[in-house]
């Protein structure tokens, strides 16, 4: 088992006879099923530096092992032991430490094997995965091949959290080139699709030497600190492996020994499962601060029973077959043990009786990790993957005959049995591989809460399930449980190259940048965004109108002018009213039709105009109301045609009074034309006209119902749509050129004889008819909706009250308050005397 390059997936080598792992700088060997006592490492040399956390791995296998020797119904019989090598994280070591594995017991001859031989059935690689790759390199030569790690399950989980957290704005460390290589490749891709980009990409140099004569080390660590202190990203993805984090504490630490003026900053680390939480001796009284909040990957791993229990029980006084324990005790309680060679012990003296429990996190931990738990469960794979080979044979219990048939067995054949493996281990977890030999487990998300004593805690606030029914929810997060660096104010970080545009602004990608920054700029008329960081604004419904700050789009209100509405009321009440005044004059002049001034002026035609008066007053109700297809269709011709019935009758008068006047004159030629003849043929003339037009309207493009959707901005208003525009000003302009006509007749006839003459009234009532709605055009044009139904309206009741008005409020006076004055002798003195 590897766990290397991502010990968040164990990798099986094919099984053999010998089990092999390197932990950090030391290498273990299982024996199996040979029996072999457990066997000293060479002790290590007193400059050696020890990763303590790296232990942890070695009791991992050991508690393993004692498990399985002590329970009878894995592998009955055979007891496992182990040797360890140190490779010393070199190349050279690892290829001499795998070769020794392949050689002849204590003898190291590659390729040649006598005497008592260890068969080799599997192998357990370094936490580096370069160590394991350099094994692979040996081991592949001897059909023990090696898995290629697969980063996809962890590398789905960071794109996910990303996502998660709205972080578009991060940084990227990675150990080596070649692990950049692997992130961009796989990760560009979808970082870009998901609307993500890297602020930079930076190289953690690992493989400078920390005794660097030429100052190489500290100026590339001060780069990389100046540089991730440096930009606006506050969530940083590193990718490394499991001694990364010493190397990047000693960048954090630079400020400290004033390498760098740069501040510290709060910064969200995404930790991938490679990396622990770990320090060297000479890091302990580092500050940890820095990692305050920070977010890790971790393999999914369980408490397993009695580990904890395990740990508390070792010590150096009780412990004699450890060959570490004395020196991880020394580097991890800062003592040192007593010797008879030295004379004088400088330092506190290591007594025995310290406990692993009061150690920090960074330099031991009571719980066994994600590495261990990996470690752990390879040991119990093979195990059982080798009690599944010896349940084949016909008798269950093996006597040393078949103990030696187990050991001949080819390594492909315990590699078999593993592919098929599926258990549950001590800590309830379901442990199984797929057709690739690859570990089945998610990830758990882990978040590291520190503490001014330098130790830290881990809390699980998440996990990435690996049979999830789609990408988006491969991860699920406790976002509550997660405590963030305190520069944040234990709030939700953001990590953006620019602020969100908010709704109402658009964004426009900046040049020379990654797309991921950009201006703001605020929609244009007739388009809105109703989301942060929206691409375009976009076209909002027809039916429907943006707020004034471009956020919504809000349903336009369904007008026009009804009866329920003030102008509406107030419109209808005016027509009627005024159609009330016109019937009551009729009524007087019906009343009162004897009289000489009733029958001044041609009494028929003061009739009719008095009823197309009328029916101009009612004709303004057509227009108020839901548009309906008649009610459009009768509205204008109506009125055109009723108001040219009243103007031919004002034209009718006025000509009536002047040929009358010219009649009187001795020998006229005009007296033939003076009579009803002529009033009636020029009003029926002049409304056929009128009605032609209307007939022609009608035929040709008659009004309609219209849905007026873009002539109010916030309001759709049900409208008569006129059809032909063209031939509604016909109609307008001929009801013009009746009133100019009778305007022109009535001045010229206005100093005649009062008591046959209405000429001056005519005049002043055509010229406010003609006032009205010359001005009616211009301000019929510009009005919008229903206003423009109520202009005309207006300009109805206006132009009808001025005729009514002006004819006949003088002739009502005289009848109704003055009647001793409607006598034809007075009114014949009055203006002949």
């Amino acid at each position: 088992m590897v766990p290397g390059s991502n010990p968040g997936i164990c990798r099986y080598y094919q099984p053999g006879d010998i089990i092999f792992g390197s932990i950090g700088s030391q290498s273990i060997i299982l024996s199996s099923p040979k029996a072999f006592d457990q066997q000293p490492p060479q002790t290590l040399s007193e400059e050696s530096i020890v990763v303590t956390k790296n232990y942890q791995h070695t009791l991992a296998l050991v508690f393993a092992i004692n498990e399985i020797n002590e329970n009878p119904k894995i592998l009955p019989n055979v007891t496992l032991g182990f040797h360890m090598y140190d490779i010393y994280s070199s190349a050279a070591f690892t290829y001499h430490a795998t070769m020794k594995l392949l050689s002849t017991r204590d003898r190291f001859i590659p390729n040649y094997k006598c005497d008592f031989q260890d068969n080799l059935i599997s192998v357990i690689g370094g936490l580096h995965s370069e160590t394991s790759h350099h094994i692979a390199n040996v081991l592949s030569i001897y059909k023990i091949p090696q898995m290629v790690p697969n980063d996809s399950i962890q590398f789905l989980g960071i794109l996910q959290l990303l996502i998660h957290f709205k972080w578009i704005w991060i940084g990227f460390i990675a150990d080596d080139n070649e692990k950049v290589e692997m992130f961009l490749q796989h990760m560009l891709p979808l970082l870009s699709q998901s609307g993500i980009c890297l602020a930079f990409v930076e190289t953690c140099l690992q493989n400078l030497s920390f005794d660097d004569e030429n100052g190489d080390i500290i100026k590339k660590g001060v780069e990389l600190f100046d540089r991730v202190m440096s930009i606006t990203a506050n969530a940083l993805v590193c990718y490394g492996e499991a001694d990364s984090i010493i190397f990047l504490r000693w960048v954090l630490y630079l400020p400290e020994v004033e390498y760098t003026t740069q501040m510290p900053r709060g910064i969200v680390w995404i930790l991938t499962a490679q990396i622990e939480f770990k320090t060297l001796s000479y890091q302990r009284d580092w500050d940890i601060q820095a990692f305050h909040g920070a977010i890790s990957f971790s393999i999914h791993s369980n408490e397993v029973q009695g580990f904890r229990e395990f740990l508390q029980g070792r010590n150096p006084s009780s412990t004699t077959d450890d060959g570490f324990i004395r020196d991880f005790w020394g580097q991890a309680f800062g003592c040192v043990f007593p010797s008879s060679a030295l004379d004088d012990v400088v330092g506190d003296i290591c007594t025995g009786d310290e406990s692993l429990e009061n150690l920090p996190g960074p330099i031991f931990e009571m719980s066994m990790t994600g590495h261990s738990y990996c470690i752990y469960n390879a040991v119990y794979a093979v195990a059982h993957a080798l009690h599944m080979l010896s349940s084949t044979s016909k008798h269950r219990t093996m006597a040393e005959g078949e103990r030696k048939k187990l050991q001949r067995n080819q390594p492909w054949q315990v590699h078999n049995f593993l592919k098929q493996g599926l258990f549950n281990n001590s800590a309830g977890d379901v442990v199984s591989f797929d057709q690739n030999r690859v570990l089945v487990a998610g990830f758990d998300i882990v978040n590291w809460v520190t503490f001014p004593n330098k130790s830290f805690v881990r809390v699980k606030v998440g996990n990435i399930h690996l049979k999830a029914p789609s990408e988006d929810q491969a991860i699920s997060i406790k976002e509550d449980a997660i405590v963030w660096h305190r520069c944040f104010n234990e709030t939700h970080p953001i990590s953006v190259c620019t602020d969100s545009c908010f709704p109402g602004y658009s964004k426009k990608k900046k040049e020379g940048e990654p797309f991921c920054c950009y201006d703001c700029f605020p929609c244009p008329e007739e388009r809105i965004s109703d989301k942060n960081d929206m691409a375009e604004c976009f076209q909002y419904q027809e039916d429907h109108y943006p707020s004034k700050d471009k956020k919504t789009c809000i349903p336009k209100l369904v007008t026009f002018l009804s009866y329920e509405e003030p102008l509406g009321i107030s419109l209808a009440t005016a027509a009627l009213s005024c159609s009330l005044i016109t019937a009551l004059v009729l009524g007087i002049f019906a009343k009162h039709y004897d009289t000489p001034i009733v029958k001044a002026n041609n009494r028929s035609l003061s009739y009719i105009l008095l009823i197309s008066l009328l029916f101009c007053f009612l004709s303004a109700l057509l227009f108020i109301g839901r548009p309906e297809k008649v009610m459009c269709l009768l509205r204008q011709t109506a009125f055109a045609i009723i108001f040219s019935v009243a103007v031919s009758c004002m034209l009718a008068k006025t000509l009536t009074v002047v040929l009358a006047f010219m009649a009187t004159k001795p020998g006229s030629r005009v007296r033939k034309w003076v009579g009803r003849k002529l009033s009636t043929s020029v009003v029926i003339s002049c409304s056929f006209i009128q009605t032609a037009i209307c007939i022609t309207w009608l035929a040709i493009s008659p009004p309609f119902p219209n849905v007026g959707k873009h002539s109010m901005p916030n309001e759709i208003v049900l409208e008569c749509n006129e059809g032909s525009s063209t031939m509604f000003f016909c109609a307008l302009g001929y009801m013009g050129f009746l009133a100019l006509a009778s305007f022109t007749v009535a001045f010229h006839a206005r100093k005649l004889p009062d008591s046959f003459n209405e000429a001056k009234f005519i005049t002043f009532s055509m010229l406010g008819f003609c006032s009205v709605w010359f001005s009616f055009v211009p301000t019929y044009l510009s009005s919008k909706g229903k206003y423009t139904v109520a202009v005309q309206i207006f300009s109805i009741l206006a132009s009808s009250s001025g005729v009514m008005g002006c004819i006949f409020s003088p002739k009502c006076y005289v009848i109704v308050i003055k009647p001793h004055l409607n006598k034809r002798e007075l009114l014949i003195s009055k203006n002949f005397k």
